[in-house]
């Protein structure tokens, strides 16, 4: 896969800190991510834990490199983890994995950033799922604790029943992504349970803001933009973004609109923090 250009300014902030790195969210168990971001610490910056993408069964922290980078040029320091994938791993591992880490990442902000640095979540597509259901369960848990999700071409609905993946020709039989959804689901019961299927989720009032991001063409575009409008709908605040096509795939580059709206959305809760200081 093509990594996606970054403006030459954004290039030139983006030294990976750590291509090869490991925490401790649980005793015993070490999980790899990779630390990308500017080097300065001391200016007021978001923390995202992002969620590479996949189908739940594959993806790796090379995968994740094009949006994670993008994350960080809007000037956010981001932590990739390498979660644990299905089928060796089904729901909810992955999630508990994902938010044991988030409450890593808020120790750490006291420590390093400051305590009023915001935290994010994001991911694309399989991870877009897992940032949405990690961003549920702090709402469930720890209402303060996450300020924003950032998802790309999520993968939310197992149902896998929107126009946009009928027009692909993609249908429950033969698709990695319908594949995928049937190994991490390994109980049935579990396609009606909020955190492995947001989009069926009945309430979602009190999420945190999110930017949706879809690419005009996908299989997934409709999973962004029906989150999008049922989060708006529960009053939560939901920005949506249309790319014309995914420049992981064709080896473009991000779009100038997209890089920008990602940069606002980030930066509004470290505005409001210093504001309110």
């Amino acid at each position: 896969m093509t990594e996606p250009a970054l403006s030459t300014t954004a290039q030139g902030t983006l030294p990976i800190q750590s291509p090869s790195d490991s925490i401790e969210v649980f005793a015993g168990r070490p999980t790899a991510v990779r630390l990308y971001g500017p080097t300065d610490r001391k200016l007021a910056r978001p923390l995202v834990l992002h969620f590479h993408g996949g189908t739940f069964t594959n993806g790796s922290l090379d995968d994740g490199g094009a949006v994670a980078r993008l994350l960080a040029a809007a000037g956010a320091f981001v932590t990739s983890i390498d979660y644990p994938l299905a089928p060796a791993h089904p729901f909810p591992e992955a999630i508990e994995i994902g938010y044991a880490a988030l409450d890593w990442l808020k120790g750490q902000r006291g420590r390093r950033h400051g305590a009023d640095t915001p935290l994010f979540v994001a991911g694309e597509e399989a991870g877009g799922n897992l940032a949405a259901a990690v961003a549920m369960m702090a709402r469930d848990r720890d209402p303060e604790a996450v300020q924003g999700q950032v998802l790309v071409a999520p993968v939310l609905d197992p149902c896998m029943a929107s126009a946009s993946l009928r027009d692909a020709s993609i249908g429950v039989g033969g698709c990695p992504l319908a594949c995928g959804w049937q190994q991490y689901l390994s109980c049935p019961a579990d396609i009606s349970h909020p955190y492995a299927a947001p989009a069926a989720a009945v309430r979602l009032a009190g999420m945190p803001p999110a930017l949706l991001v879809s690419f005009i063409g996908s299989p997934l575009h409709d999973d962004a933009r029906r989150y999008a409008a049922r989060l708006t709908g529960a009053g939560v605040q939901a920005d949506e973004l249309e790319v014309a096509a995914d420049p992981r795939r064709n080896g473009g580059a991000w779009p100038d609109t997209l890089q920008s709206q990602v940069r606002q959305f980030l930066a509004a809760p470290v505005t409001q923090a210093v504001t309110t200081r």
